[in-house]
């Protein structure tokens, strides 16, 4: 496969899709422009108190939209909605959250400059607003940046390393970032932003591929209905699945993914129970007691429907 373009799209359009590609993709070759998910996690068990079993249900909608200004400067914006919902035929008491319907709004823009065809730096603000749309307030909104170094060692091999950070309603959040854009054999691929989401892929014609895929990202919401205002909702999950993508017509894709939720929780804090620090999944005088109960890790699945847009000829 070539990462050059083919004449099929414009110049600056080519050069887009290879410089700014921050979500899996296939060798630099495509970028996934729109993406729409429903995920159904299957019944799972509380871990203590309660008999009945909880229900995972969640939808995601990403869009890209990155500003050309010249071969060297790029103004990077994606957009990401997050919903989910937890329900059950339990009742809770009134200081617990049940059901829970939680929303997220992840916006990551900023600079891209290439200072060589080899290298180049990613300076990305990326505000988010945490709510279960019960009351408003700037205590909705969590503030962090991204910044990554990109460098291309050979054809078959990026890299970028950086470091995310946030302020999570529970406290201060880093995570050290490795990108890897890797075609290491025939036909196989490595894709992802380490440790938050990757995928090794089988790309096994033009029209269809599969393999294994991962994502996990500790998110916070603040929660506002008056039995329980003011504390936060934190979730967190590991998810690995087998997946199997299909070209259905033009640059539309659907994308099946059967997994399993490690370590998923919902728990709910009080405002005042904070941690001082986390570097990624390692807290620093986490003494945090938990106002909820949660339930078990589970099975999922998932669909999405996908607008990719291919950067030209992928002949080798």
């Amino acid at each position: 496969m070539s990462r050059s373009g083919s004449g099929q799209l414009p110049r600056f359009l080519s050069f887009l899709i290879l410089t700014l590609s921050l979500s899996p993709v296939v060798a630099q070759e495509s970028i996934d422009l729109l993406t729409v998910e429903g995920r159904y996690g299957f019944p799972q068990s509380y871990e203590h108190t309660f008999d009945g079993k909880a229900t995972e249900i969640t939808s995601m909608v990403n869009l890209k939209a990155p500003v050309v200004f010249n071969e060297q400067n790029i103004w990077y914006n994606d957009l990401t909605y997050n919903y989910f919902a937890v329900n059950n035929d339990i009742t809770m008491p009134d200081q617990m959250a049940n059901p829970i319907r939680l929303h997220g709004f992840i916006l990551q823009t900023g600079w891209v400059h290439r200072f060589s065809s080899s290298s180049a730096i990613q300076m990305l603000l990326a505000p988010r607003y945490m709510t279960d749309f019960s009351g408003s307030g700037l205590s909705r909104w969590q503030m962090g940046g991204i910044f990554m170094y990109e460098k291309i060692f050979r054809d078959n091999l990026m890299m970028r390393f950086g470091a995310l950070y946030n302020q999570e309603l529970g406290g201060p959040f880093v995570v050290p970032l490795v990108f890897v854009d890797w075609h290491f054999a025939g036909r196989w691929s490595l894709t992802g932003m380490l440790p938050i989401y990757a995928k090794v892929q089988y790309q096994a014609n033009d029209n269809f591929s599969t393999g294994l895929a991962f994502f996990g990202l500790i998110t916070s919401y603040k929660l506002g209905h008056p039995a329980y205002a003011g504390d936060y909702m934190e979730r967190t999950s590991i998810d690995p699945a087998l997946f199997a993508r299909l070209r259905v017509a033009g640059n539309l894709h659907l994308e099946g993914r059967l997994g399993y939720a490690i370590n998923r929780k919902y728990v709910q804090y009080a405002a005042d129970q904070t941690v001082p620090f986390r570097i990624s999944i390692i807290s620093f005088g986490d003494d945090r007691v938990a106002r909820n109960v949660t339930f078990g890790s589970g099975m999922f699945a998932s669909l999405r429907l996908v607008y990719n847009m291919p950067l030209g000829n992928n002949e080798k």
